[in-house]
């Protein structure tokens, strides 16, 4: 199997330890195509985009997963989403130019908001902390710390054509199979997860970007007794479709969806995500604002 596109994850056996490796080249394409980001922005949404999936593979939810970095600075807003069978979204937001610097500079010390709501949207939970560090792997170190109290480390990379992330965490001892609450345990435990921490930091982005995930894994822990689970795929799917489109356009009202069409012969929303555009003339609209018609999904971007 081709390690494009793919989440894996792993176990350190006998540990509280375990890690996500996730490689995207086809999805990070398809939701870059359509944009022309500058370099600074494009590899934060793609380094964003990795980042949301490896969250997605740590927690337990049945619906979507929202990342959005938001700042006063010119990149003033990036979002990328993932379902829970771990399909993809993203976008940046930029106004006027963007100058190279890191993540907190170019969104003007920013912050990072995660996201997850219920299918149904009956439960949705929601978690801020400041965008820190030189990028957006110290910011959800920060998130991990704080609302999850899980130590985390996290490794991003994303260039034009690849997006990629590693992450490590170190879940409390009852959950795994070094159970046992005693000294030398937690003692052997913190010894491993430090010393798998600083064979990950030896990472550098070629590599993450360029090396395959088995090879990856054997040069970094090729000396620890580690359990491989089978990858997981990634994919690409935005949530778009007309009928959300047509709920907006009901939600902004007749009499102005009826003075654009009347100015412009139709009505075009253009999705931010996927760039695809939905097209509505005059029967269209006529159809929208029918009886039958006024109860359709809700539009989510």
């Amino acid at each position: 199997m081709s390690d494009s596109d793919q989440l894996r994850k792993f176990l350190f056996e006998h540990s509280p330890v375990r890690g996500y490796l996730v490689r995207l080249d086809v999805t990070w394409r398809a939701a870059n195509e359509h944009h022309d980001y500058p370099p600074v922005v494009r590899d934060a949404l793609g380094e964003a985009m990795a980042a949301t999936a490896l969250l997605a593979g740590t927690m337990k939810f049945d619906g979507r997963l929202t990342l959005q970095v938001q700042g006063e600075g010119p990149l003033h807003l990036l979002v990328t989403q993932c379902t829970d069978s771990l399909a993809m979204r993203g976008v940046a937001r930029v106004r006027g130019e963007v100058q190279p610097g890191t993540l907190a500079e170019v969104t003007g010390d920013g912050r990072v908001t995660v996201t997850v709501e219920s299918a149904d949207q009956d439960t949705r939970y929601q978690g801020v902390v400041p965008l820190i560090g030189n990028g957006l792997a110290d910011g959800l170190q920060e998130y991990f710390e704080r609302s999850e109290q899980l130590p985390t480390r996290l490794w991003l990379a994303a260039d034009g054509e690849h997006a990629a992330g590693l992450l490590l965490q170190k879940l409390p001892s009852g959950s795994s199979a070094s159970a046992e609450d005693d000294p030398r345990v937690r003692a052997e435990a913190e010894e491993l997860w430090n010393r798998v921490c600083l064979l990950a930091a030896t990472l550098t982005p070629a590599e993450l970007l360029g090396v395959g995930d088995e090879e990856l894994l054997h040069r970094l822990f090729h000396e620890e007794d580690v359990r491989y689970f089978d990858p997981v795929p990634v994919s690409f799917r935005c949530a778009c479709s007309r009928e959300r489109t047509g709920s907006l356009l009901r939600a902004l009202g007749r009499a102005e969806v009826e003075e654009i069409i009347a100015q412009d012969g139709e009505v075009t929303v253009t999705c931010e995500f996927c760039n695809r555009a939905w097209r509505f003339d005059s029967v269209d609209a006529g159809g929208l604002f029918a009886p039958a018609a006024h109860e359709g999904p809700r539009l989510l971007h």
